[in-house]
């Protein structure tokens, strides 16, 4: 089979040697770069040397389990993570789910079964990302505009103006210094932060 998923890196994660041995070997010949790890802790040092696009981890291991491992990774690593799952795990896999995770696949697994979860889970995965980015986008965004109204504030205090004029005089001391109005307006408030100190 040739590489349909090339550039895809997987970080699979199971204490049986077997099915991890299987897993990737079958995750390998459908086009996915897969590397193997036996245990949380050497998960967690594998992720610390490659960058890895999605962990594919059993539920339950030995040691640190699926759920504290993708907890781990994903917090220390940024790597999203979906989980292999014995029938009747219905609890930890609503734990895990809970935790993060973007998905599961039942044990024993299935290849035309996971290689859609997989793909589902990178895709979400994006999904997640692109909202975060959005998130602290408009957050950024929340902060710069909150600046600027303490400056419109102290304009219209300090020089008797009303909110347009105040506008006025910022945007074109903006312009003048050839900045970002919401950068002038940082810089105006904490000029007065710094005097009022003094």
């Amino acid at each position: 089979m040739g590489c349909i998923m090339s550039g895809i890196r997987l970080l699979l994660v199971d204490d049986d040697r077997l099915v991890l041995a299987t897993l990737a070997r079958n995750l390998r010949d459908a086009g996915y770069d897969a590397e193997t790890a036996d245990s949380g802790e050497a998960a967690l040092e594998l992720a610390a040397s490659l960058r890895f696009d999605l962990a594919v981890l059993d539920i339950r291991m030995a040691g640190l389990s699926g759920i504290e491992t993708a907890q781990r990774l994903r917090a220390e690593h940024a790597i999203p993570a979906m989980f292999l799952s014995a029938y009747g795990e219905r609890e930890l896999v609503q734990q895990a789910v809970t935790g993060g995770g973007l998905g599961y696949v039942l044990k024993p697994v299935d290849m035309p079964q996971l290689i859609p979860a997989i793909e589902t889970a990178r895709a979400r995965a994006r999904d997640l990302a692109a909202l975060l980015e959005e998130q602290s986008h408009f957050e950024r965004t929340l902060a710069g505009g909150r600046r600027t109204n303490v400056a419109i504030g102290i304009l219209m205090e300090r020089h008797r103006l009303d909110e347009a004029a105040a506008f006025e005089v910022l945007r074109n001391g903006a312009r003048s210094a050839r900045r970002k109005l919401e950068d002038h307006a940082g810089d105006l408030v904490m000029a007065l932060e710094r005097m009022n100190l003094h």
